[in-house]
């Protein structure tokens, strides 16, 4: 098998424009990656197409680097005439008829999508297990989760199968599985990316973004992606950048702040260990790290579980058997076919938070849970303001512990919430907040350190995660 997937996004754009190897090459070498790691379940569906559109893709252009790059696509990012079910029965027919922004994106780009990548079903959970089409694995350790909910996405990259790919994060989606498997994943600042073909999970909280093996690889695929789209009124017109211009940068002067809860208790010793050895070495290099008090933190799991359960039901209402998808049998009437094609259509956690999210709505719930709870977001947003006041970044771990064993969290839905209780108040806040792989841990499992900015300072981020990657090689 050849390894030009092996190589960097660099060094396969300069084989391709020196024309040693074709679009077609990496393709068939991504499929046969796919073939031969089956069992990693990183895909619920492969591209069947996909040659015949690398075979189509005209001349090399030397000025994109992305061009002729597979890619995989999170199954809950709607792509024209390719299947997206979003890891649900419910959905498991559904072929959309346009293609999400982002995706329009990346094939203005030239880039191939092999396939839509594996994950919690409507992107709820955060150990992929929660899956239609079972639950990825982690290329580090097949008996371990991969993360959720883009758990596909992280095994696909982290297994080499695919250079790239797009995740979605509403509570620590991109961040948790990148640092269960040792690669750079962002979510970036709420409005920065459109969400148009994105299936909605929590309109509020849920953000597209990029999941590489490399700072740069990340920051380079953000600019592709990112852009006001008058299809999404919540994405946000800015001036356009480069988010790879401080990448390599000096990072003396820096600013930088560490909550001390996210190195309390919760977090297991060998990772706040190694969470202490980084802020050592920034220090050495010039940066300054000062641990700090910061309200709320402790109170993001909750928040989340009654704003995104709440949004979820009002979403996920759309999923009735009338329009598109699944529809039960032996039907007698409407009122038999909504309950029997979602009682039948759902897996049981989705069917769990419907049924909170519609509890929390209902009535003066509203009042004494949503509108209390959206008060108490507007002060972790005030919170994290008051920090950046005097700091240009916060670090602290992506998770309390390394990548579980499969079935571990799967009955225990508050233990499957705490795995996130470190990214949820990025989300929380809209801010933008990166995982960046800083070791391996005793049983030879992946690290991650959590960068979180100001809003749109994620140019900032990749600054900081670039020179922790060039310390960390």
């Amino acid at each position: 098998m050849s390894k030009y997937l092996d190589l960097s996004i660099k060094e396969i754009h300069e084989l391709l424009v020196e024309k040693k190897i074709t679009p077609l090459n990496l393709v068939e070498e991504a499929l046969e990656r796919i073939e031969a790691a089956k069992d990693l379940n990183a895909f619920i569906t492969v591209n069947d197409k996909v040659r015949e559109e690398a075979s189509t893709l005209g001349e090399v252009d030397p000025d994109n680097l992305f061009f002729g790059i597979p890619i995989a696509i999170k199954d809950n990012i709607v792509t024209k005439d390719l299947k997206t079910t979003c890891a649900s029965h419910i959905l498991d027919n559904f072929i959309p008829i346009y293609d999400a922004t982002v995706v329009e994106k990346i094939k203005n780009a030239k880039m191939l999508i092999i396939g839509k990548a594996n994950m919690d079903e409507f992107a709820m959970g955060s150990t992929s297990e929660t899956s239609y089409f079972g639950a990825p694995l982690n290329p580090h350790d097949k008996k371990r989760v991969s993360g959720g909910s883009s758990g596909g996405s992280a095994s696909a990259v982290a297994g080499g199968l695919v250079p790239l790919a797009l995740g979605t994060d509403t509570g620590g989606s991109i961040r948790q599985p990148a640092s269960y498997t040792g690669l750079v994943g962002m979510k970036p600042t709420y409005g920065r990316i459109s969400r148009y073909g994105l299936v909605a999970f929590a309109s509020s909280l849920d953000q597209i973004g990029p999941m590489t093996r490399t700072v740069y690889e990340n920051a380079a695929l953000l600019n592709i992606l990112v852009g006001e789209d008058e299809k999404d009124l919540t994405s946000v017109k800015k001036e356009k950048e480069d988010f790879t211009r401080f990448i390599g940068d000096d990072i003396a002067g820096m600013k930088i702040a560490l909550p001390k809860y996210f190195v309390s208790e919760i977090v297991d010793k060998e990772i706040s260990d190694r969470i202490k050895e980084i802020i050592s070495l920034l220090r050495e290099k010039g940066a300054l790290v000062d641990i700090i008090d910061m309200k709320y933190l402790d109170t993001a799991v909750n928040l989340y579980q009654i704003i995104a359960m709440a949004e979820a039901s009002s979403n996920l209402a759309r999923f009735d058997g009338v329009r598109y998808g699944f529809r039960a049998d032996n039907i007698d009437s409407v009122d038999s076919m909504y309950a029997k094609t979602r009682g039948e259509g759902f897996g049981d956690e989705v069917k769990r938070r419907i049924m909170i999210g519609s509890y929390i709505l209902s009535g003066e719930n509203a009042k004494t849970y949503y509108d209390k709870a959206l008060k108490v977001r507007d002060d972790i947003t005030k919170e994290f303001a008051r920090i950046f006041k005097d700091y240009d970044l916060i670090i602290g771990p992506t998770t309390t512990r390394v990548a579980p064993m499969l079935g571990m969290t799967k009955d225990d839905p508050h233990k499957a919430f705490m795995d996130d209780v470190l990214v949820i108040p990025v989300n929380m806040a809209g801010l933008p907040g990166l995982n960046v792989p800083v070791g391996i841990n005793s049983e030879g499992l992946p690290i991650g350190l959590h960068i979180i900015g100001k809003s749109f300072a994620e140019a900032t981020i990749y600054r900081l995660a670039s020179f922790i990657e060039e310390v960390e090689r």
